[in-house]
């Protein structure tokens, strides 16, 4: 019983500790917090597939599994998300110049 208390200590105390984490982040920090999320994201989905080669029981399949599905969706949010962000980066595209030199536009 007292492994079990000890693990759910941890467990709380890193869901704390990581909302303050996350929270405290500058705006001009969190793209690059993304990109670098989205690294560990993806090892955490190989972590998982390994896991489920593994696993003896339905129920260990099933919760690899669950695992495999939440760290692909969050891998692949975190991705659009980094490209969301990264285009707000790009300029505007300037209006074509036609032959004559008068910009060309549906007026």
């Amino acid at each position: 019983m007292s492994n079990e208390l000890a693990l759910l200590s941890i467990f709380l105390l890193s869901i704390f500790v990581g909302f303050e984490v996350v929270s405290k982040v500058s705006t001009t920090l969190h793209t690059p917090l993304m990109s670098g999320a989205n690294a560990i994201h993806g090892v955490i989905l190989v972590g998982a597939i390994l896991v489920a080669d593994h696993s003896e029981t339905t129920l260990e399949l099933t919760l690899a599994i669950i695992a495999i599905v939440l760290a692909t969706i969050n891998m692949v949010g975190g991705f659009v998300v980094t490209d969301r962000m990264l285009q707000m980066f790009k300029g505007k595209p300037r209006p074509k110049k036609d032959s004559a030199g008068q910009e060309s536009g549906g007026k």
